[in-house]
């Protein structure tokens, strides 16, 4: 049973690229803090499995699949509507889904691959945020969340253009929590380091560039999924109800 400080019994939240790595170990953690939640990526298969696997432990009516690709306003917005026709409520709302389909100096970077990443890394979460917070703000309650990352604090000779989406990340969570905070609608983010998922394998399963990695960290390892996820219930939940506009910066210490 989880500390009432902590409790989401009777909240609703959607996670996107929940079907693994940190966003399925958030909805995971959120469901077992007592929410309801909405599993979402871009493909059907993957999110039913989280799905049946948190209804497997939890009960069946406290998850459900919605699949959106990040690059469709429209099923975006049929992310939010399906979670209000199923669910009624909005309660939280995890914009973890990115991508990055290029590594390397920016001189490399071809337009389309740029755009992309802005498009999925940045605008993405702007749409998401304006079809879930209307209903937040009319009853002036909501937790908005947004997964960054340490690479917006820094520069890098390898993902410098995922770097300055997360970058602009951080700056749409600050200025967001400026226009909804008078609606007691609160807007954040979470700074990772490197994590061990399918996403970053290009820089962990590199054995030289993990070594470096982790040389440089204090606690000397990378991150695993779930240690991120705790941060989001955190957010989700009452126990952070005077915090807005901030980044939790989770990196074992790295930006140290």
């Amino acid at each position: 049973m989880s500390s009432p400080l902590f409790a989401l019994d009777g909240r609703v939240a959607i996670v996107t690229g929940s079907s693994r790595g940190i966003g399925r170990a958030i909805a995971e953690r959120l469901a077992e803090a007592g929410a309801r939640v909405v599993i979402s990526s871009r493909k059907a298969a993957a999110c039913e499995a989280v799905r049946d696997a948190i209804r497997a432990r939890h009960g069946a009516d406290r998850a459900i699949s919605i699949p959106a690709s990040l690059g469709s306003k429209d099923e975006l917005k049929a992310l939010v509507d399906g979670t209000l026709a199923a669910f009624g409520r909005l309660d939280v709302l995890v914009c973890n889904a990115a991508s990055n389909p290029y590594h390397g100096p920016l001189g490399g970077i071809s337009d389309e691959q740029f755009r992309k990443i802005l498009d999925n890394n940045v605008v993405a979460n702007h749409w998401l945020i304006q079809f879930a917070a209307p209903q937040m703000v009319a009853r002036r309650s909501g937790s908005i969340i947004v997964v960054s990352s340490i690479g917006g604090l820094r520069g890098s000779p390898i993902i410098g253009a995922y770097n300055i989406s997360k970058a602009a990340d951080f700056q749409l969570v600050r200025n967001l929590a400026v226009e909804y905070g008078p609606h007691n609608v609160r807007v954040n983010a979470i700074a990772p380091g490197l994590v061990r998922t399918d996403f970053a394998r290009a820089l962990w399963e590199d054995e030289a560039l993990r070594a470096r990695s982790e040389a440089m960290t204090p606690l000397r390892r990378i991150g695993e999924p779930d240690e991120i996820a705790g941060a989001a219930v955190y957010l989700a939940s009452d126990a952070s109800s005077f915090m807005t506009g901030q980044s939790l910066v989770i990196d074992g210490g790295v930006t140290a």
